[in-house]
This record gives structure tokens, sequence and C-alpha cells, in this order.
């Protein structure tokens, strides 16, 4: 009998490492909504009610489980999903469903939640989008009660030998009872690397890869597969060749793993004595664990919008101030640069309406919001000042454009200091105030703003798009995001020159800052801190360590003259070779 031969699937590396192992398929029952005319209204907000109630009393358990397992901050993921139950409007709107429909309760409490997934799918938002995976886990939940199906038991429950799961999706639930004794890796066709359960495996270190489209009909029972979780690639039926082929990288990446982890203590210094401070960039503060592993010389970038989502209303004062100073009090004495509010674009809120823009990502967003609602900004801006009292505490603005907004949200700073301090409020009054410079505006005016700004931090994912004028989500331009274009670099240089002749320090904290390509050409250009997700921290002082400032200076010289991207990343490629030879 002939043999299949081997299938190599790519996906998103979740989780670092590589397994080979037979596979376990894990298939859920679709779940099954029909629309059933009802009379008794009230019969169905009881059955409502009752599921809510035995759901939340669940979740329950799976946060204390996960607390146990995990630790208190990667538990905080299911909090999410408990205040999504406790959230008054999910009662109030399914109820008012089923009352102007006549139907049933898991009819009326299926569109609900869809409306919601909706919204949630059409942000372009990486972050913003995997949301979505933990309010369908939610809605999934309460269905299974109201329409009495049980859990279907997980197969790792019951597993002979240790294999590689594969599913088209798990919930973050499924992967906290995951072990690594049972489970070597696991792979599904949807989801990204910053989903809960990307986090949680992690945590878990299981190695494992999602969003590889055709995975669960590539698969038979039995068969052997290799994840691999930094690449993302997924080998079904793997030759003898190919086992081979990665049980040598498999011991590689172990080698290195235990190379890197000797440089956790260690300063991130260029053979010439060059300090370039390696941050991590983090999205809650369950992250900052995961930065403070790896020895990230400080958080580069935390966005706030975790505090907004999966709610009805917006956060209070105490709320953001007890997440921030959480963040803030892991990390002392090492700086933490809080980003205020950014939203609108692609990162809209289902409480928040806001009127339909032709193109909302030069429209109403960030500051430009901010400033027109202090209900928003003022809690917020209060928050962070008061976390300031507890650590090392920089507060950075979004998207500013002109002097006049970065005047205007500098008063609106001072405004509350005076306030806290007339109401006796314990803050710092000394939090070092910055930008992010992700408009060619800003570029090209940071002489002028240096002069007010106490920092500056690049957000390159934008500045590129907007330089170029070019969304790098849509596929038929995507060949003009070009992060090495000449331009881009020019406004890179312009505006670290233009800060350090104020003796203000700039930073990069988007893609560009984690990538080993790029991590050379921006020393050279001047960057004094790159922030990157914690995954990257060692490997990008690893590459400074090994490299000369004075070289990369001559190297960022060169790039400036060359007309094209192909040109500067063959440049780039040449260096490359020469430092390693």
């Amino acid at each position: 009998m002939a043999q299949i031969s081997s299938v190599r699937l790519q996906g998103i590396g979740a989780s670092e490492g590589i397994s080979i192992a037979p596979v376990t398929i894990f298939c859920k029952d679709k779940i099954q909504v029909q629309l059933r005319k009802i009379d008794d209204a009230e019969s169905e907000y009881e059955r409502l009610d009752k599921a809510i109630a035995e759901c939340y009393a669940d979740l329950q358990a799976v946060h204390a489980e996960a607390g146990k397992r995990l630790g208190p901050e990667e538990a905080k993921i299911f909090e999410g999903h408990l205040s999504l139950l406790q959230d008054p409007s999910l009662r109030k709107k399914v109820t008012q469903l089923i009352e102007r429909e006549k139907a049933n309760a898991e009819y009326a409490l299926e569109q609900h939640f869809d409306t919601i997934i909706a919204k949630f799918e059409k942000m372009k938002n990486e972050y913003m989008r995997e949301r979505e995976a933990d309010v369908r886990d939610v809605k999934e939940r309460l269905l299974k009660k109201l329409l009495g199906i049980a859990d279907q038991s997980f197969p790792e429950q019951s597993l002979k030998v240790r294999s590689i799961l594969v599913a088209h999706d798990l919930t973050p639930a499924d992967t906290t009872s995951l072990t690594v004794g049972s489970t070597a890796g696991f792979a599904t066709e949807i989801g990204g690397k910053t989903s809960h359960t990307a986090i949680i495996a992690r945590s878990l270190n299981i190695p494992s890869v999602v969003g590889v489209s055709g995975l669960t009909n590539a698969v038979n029972p039995g068969d052997t597969i290799i994840v691999d979780g930094r690449e993302g690639v997924v080998i079904v039926r793997p030759t003898e060749e190919e086992i081979a082929k990665y049980e040598s990288k498999r011991e590689q990446y172990e080698a290195e793993k235990t190379a890197l982890a000797s440089l956790i203590h260690e300063p991130s210094l260029t053979k010439d004595g060059r300090k370039i401070e390696i941050a991590a960039n983090i999205g809650s503060p369950l992250d900052a664990d995961a930065a403070i592993a790896v020895g990230a010389e400080g958080i580069g970038l935390f966005r706030t919008e975790f505090l907004y989502m999966n709610r009805s209303s917006l956060p209070d004062e105490e709320e953001q101030f007890e997440a921030y100073r959480t963040a803030v009090e892991r990390m002392s004495p090492k700086p933490v640069v809080i980003r205020t509010l950014d939203i609108g674009g692609d990162k809209s809120l289902p409480y928040l309406p806001m009127d339909p823009e032709m193109n909302p990502f030069l429209g109403h967003r960030a500051i430009r919001l901010c400033l027109e609602r202090p209900d928003l900004f003022r809690p917020q801006i209060r928050a962070i000042l008061r976390a300031g009292e507890y650590g090392n505490v920089h507060m950075m603005f979004p998207m500013v454009a002109t002097m006049t907004e970065l005047r205007q949200a500098k008063e609106m700073v001072d405004e509350e200091k005076a306030k806290l301090r007339t109401e006796g409020t314990p803050f710092s009054d000394h939090i070092p105030v910055g930008i992010m410079v992700e408009i060619p505006s800003t570029a090209l005016i940071a002489d002028q703003l240096a002069k007010e700004a106490d920092f500056f931090s690049i957000g390159t994912n934008d500045l590129i798009q907007y330089t170029l004028a070019c969304d790098r989500m849509n596929e038929k331009i995507s060949h003009l995001y070009q992060p090495f274009h000449p331009a881009v670099l020019r406004l890179i240089q312009m505006t670290a020159d233009a800060a350090h002749r104020e003796n203000k320090w700039v930073g990069v904290c988007g893609e560009m800052a984690g990538d080993v390509q790029a991590i050379p050409l921006l020393v050279g250009l001047g960057i004094d801190e790159l922030s990157m997700s914690a995954s990257s921290v060692l490997k990008a002082r690893h590459l400074v360590q090994g490299m000369d400032y004075v070289e990369l200076r001559e190297l960022a010289r060169n790039a400036l003259q060359l007309d094209t991207q192909e040109e500067v990343l063959r440049l780039l490629e040449r260096s490359r070779r020469n430092r390693n030879a």
C-alpha cells in the first residue's frame, strides 16, 4: 500500500517549540438554534436567568482552576468572560428581543451575540479582533445551557500516549486544561498570536500553531504530525527525512533557548558600549510577568484598550488606576510607558457610538477623540498620574499630528494634577509626557515637538501606511507596505535627530522594533529604545550585543542614500553576512 505523502501547512506560530507526535483530533458538535415562537415571555426570561447563573458558576470554577495552574495574572483572562455575564445590558437586550420577536431565549441570545461578534470581526486590529473568540466562547456556553447540551469531554482526559491536539478552535478554558505530560503541542484552524488561547499556551510552554487553514481536513486519526511553534509550520505525515530534520531543529532550539536565558539579567550594550533599552509591549497587566521573565528593561508600550473591551460602559477612574498600578508595581523601578486610549479607526467599541466615516483611519480616533471627549480622557489621565506614585510611569499620547493637540493634552494633564493636589489625592507630579510619532507631519515638525514633549515613540505600523498611503490589510496594495522604504527611514532619522538635539530619548514600538532585520538599521538611525513582544526581547538583546554602533551608523548613512526598499534589503543582507563571517 502506497504511503500517503506528507502535507506542509502554514499558520501562525503561537507558542515556540517543536513537537513530533501522533495526532488526536478534537471535533466540537455544531450548535443548532431554531426560532420558536413563544407565548409566555416570562418563562423564557427565567430560562435565560438560569442559564446565565449556571454559566457564571462554571466560569468561576474555571477561573479558580486557572489561578491554581497558571497563576493569578493568567487567570484574569477569564474575568472578561465573567464580566460579560455580569453585564446588565446582556439580560436587558436579550429580553427585549424575546419580547419584540416573540422568540425563544436561545434564538434571542444568539441574535444578540452575533451582532457583537460581527463588530469584533470587522476590526482590523489583531489584538481587538482576537477578543471576539472570548465573546463567542461565552455565547456557546450559554446556548448549551439553554439547549440542555452537555459539555463534550475533552480528549486529553482519555489520551493513552502523549499527543498533538488538532482542532478547529480551542477556547481559553480548553487550553487551560492541557498538561505538558499529555499534550505535546496543538494546532488549530483559527486564532491569532494575541488570542487568549495563544497566551495560555505560552504560559504552559506548549508548542502551538494557530490559523492553519484546512488543517482538520488534512489529518487522520493516528497520523504523526510536526508542530513548529516558531515558524508557524505544521507537517502532516512527515517523511523520515523531515522527522530527522525537525529533531535536529528541536535540539538546536533547546540549545538556543538555554543560551538566550543566560542573557536575562545582562544589559543591552553594543560591542562598543552603546546602550539600547530593550523593552516589551503589553496589552494588559498580566502581560507584565512575561516581560519580567525575559529581562525586559521596561514596558515601552502599555496598550490600555483592554480596559474598555467586553463591557457595556466606560471603566471608571478607580478600575483604571488599579490596572495601571498592578503593572507599574510589578515592573518597578523599570519604566512603564502607558499609552492613553487609542480607539476609533479599527478599534471601535460596541457601547461607544461613533458616526460612520468614509475613512476611519484618517478620522475621529485616538487623541482627536479624547480631546473632544473629556469624560473619556480625564479619568484616564488621573488614573495614570495616581499610578505614578507606585513606580516609574510615562504617559504617552497616540496619533498626535499638531503642536496644538500636544499642548491641549498637556493642559488637561496640568488641570487634573491641580485637582488631585486640591483633593489631597496622592499622585506623581513628575511623570514624563511624550507622544507617538505615527504621522508624517509629526516627524516633519519633530524639532518643534521635541521642545515640549519629553520623549518620542515611533509607531512604525501606522507611520509606514500613512507615509506610503497604503492600507497594509488591503491585499491588492500590500506590496506597497514597505518598512524599509527610504522615505520611512528618513522620517525615523529626522525624529531621532530632533529628539537628541533637545536631549530627549526616542523609541520604536511598532513591529519593526522586534524585526531582527530592522534592528541594526534602527540602532544605526539613532533609536535609543526598542519595544517589542516579550518573546522577542532576548533575541534582540543577543543581536545588539553582537554589533558595533559605529559600524551601524555607517550602515544607516548608506541606507539613506538608496532609492528603493529592495536596495536597502540587499544592503542589510550584506551587512548581516559580514557580521556573521
